[in-house]
């Protein structure tokens, strides 16, 4: 097989020809001696993976992870609880009302109409540039990063992209994901990344499709965990798998929203008198042009008590959604209680009645939206169940990890640094 690593013989040489090695190892105690390289940090994101499908007993190798690593209870996922949000706030720190991507939908009073199918603006570093992400971090240091399928990655965000990145494509397998990763880690030494990312969706799709309580659901989970049985077994073939940090986490957890839970939006108020940004669990509206009068009576309609949301102008959003001040906030939002769609009697019809029966992006503090969290790995106690925290914490983590300064964040090294061995 081709693969450098396999030419470290002695324990005091750093692994896999440039990685560090294990405490007890390095000769960092003489005088003489460099600082030991950091050891490669392998995050991976399982989307939509709840924090409960870890209790099902379908993930037998997170499973294993988790009992030779670190498994918290749960992690709180950065409101609002959807896709783009909070894999940008995992590689930043930055909540998503400090970073910029405040929705999966959003607008820009310069840059126009930014969602998940706008290949454009999803490219558009000006979207992006308000956050540092980690592999931005990592060049700086002169270390190499690769990122399989994370958002914001396809973007030069302030000016670069990943060393080595792929455009989204769902139809790249999970297998076909995992063998990437293993190309960019079979390179010569000077081209291999110490940062690498992994995306997987399959989890996400099924809770969207049938909802999460559903066969189709532990499908996904089982598949998935097939892929990571191959990303381990690939680690353990070229003698990594004890030399590498693994962190595994989910981006939020996923709610049943039966067909009949919706709300009608032209039911409680004239649609056509707003902007309407977004829709869904979290709903955003702005003023028309001239139209600030209507806007306001509408405003004061809906942040009376309503049936299934709340709805507050931006600037009366609770505290502790810490959301709200970034000009991409729309002026008005509603907020679906969980188990309940946003929509209008137009777009049901233009969806022809079909429904998604599973969604996120509701309170942040629900415990459906709790996320995945396990860590594996040399820097990791092993055995250990620790308290929930919330996914902003996971960004100093792994900057400490990775020796490199951590950018401005909204983190908390202290709160998650006694999962790491002394």
């Amino acid at each position: 097989m081709k693969f450098l690593f396999r030419a470290v013989l002695l324990a005091t040489v750093a692994f896999s020809a440039g990685c560090a090695v294990s405490p007890a190892q390095s000769p960092a105690s003489t005088p003489s001696a460099a600082p030991a390289a950091p050891m490669p940090l392998l995050l991976i994101s399982i989307d939509g993976y709840r924090a409960d499908y870890f209790d099902r007993g379908l993930s037998p190798t997170l499973a294993m992870l988790a009992q030779s690593g670190v498994h918290a209870d749960a992690m709180e996922p950065s409101f609002p609880s959807l896709t783009f949000p909070n894999h940008y706030t995992i590689v930043t720190g930055l909540r998503p009302d400090h970073h910029g991507i405040v929705n999966n939908t959003m607008t820009d009073p310069e840059l126009g109409n930014f969602s998940l199918g706008n290949r454009e603006a999803v490219a558009d570093r000006r979207w992006w540039d308000e956050g540092t992400p980690l592999w931005e971090t990592v060049r700086r240091q002169g270390m190499k990063s690769a990122t399989m399928f994370w958002p914001g990655s396809e973007s030069e965000i302030q000016g670069h992209h990943p060393d080595y990145w792929k455009p989204y494509d769902g139809k790249v397998t999970p297998s076909q994901r995992v063998e990437q990763i293993f190309a960019w880690m079979d390179l010569p030494t000077a081209q291999r990344p110490t940062f690498l990312t992994l995306y997987f969706d399959a989890v996400d799709h099924a809770g969207h499709e049938f909802g999460p309580d559903t066969p189709q659901v532990d499908q996904a989970i089982r598949e998935t965990d097939a892929a990571l049985a191959e990303l381990v077994d690939g680690l353990k073939q070229r003698h990594l798998l004890d030399r590498i940090n693994i962190i595994v986490v989910a981006d939020h957890g996923m709610a049943a929203v039966p067909k009949e839970n919706s709300i009608f939006l032209d039911k409680v108020f004239p649609v056509g008198q707003v902007d309407t940004v977004s829709m869904g669990v979290l709903a955003g509206f702005n003023p028309k042009p001239h139209g600030e009068k209507a806007f306001t009576r509408i405003e004061a309609k809906l942040e009376k008590p309503q049936k299934h949301m709340q709805c507050w102008d931006k600037a009366r959003v609770p505290q502790r959604l810490a959301y709200g001040s970034n000009p991409r906030v729309p002026q008005l939002l509603c907020l679906a209680d969980v188990g309940w769609r946003i929509t209008t009697t137009e777009a049901l019809a233009k969806r022809k009645g079909k429904v998604t029966l599973g969604d996120h992006g509701y309170d942040n503090a629900d415990p459906l939206m709790r996320a995945l969290f396990i860590a594996h790995g040399p820097a990791f106690k092993q055995g250990i169940r620790v308290k929930e925290f919330p996914n902003v914490d996971v960004y100093p983590l792994m900057a400490h990890l990775l020796q490199v300064p951590a950018a401005a964040n909204d983190g908390n090294y202290d709160a998650v640094k006694d999962m790491l061995k002394p």
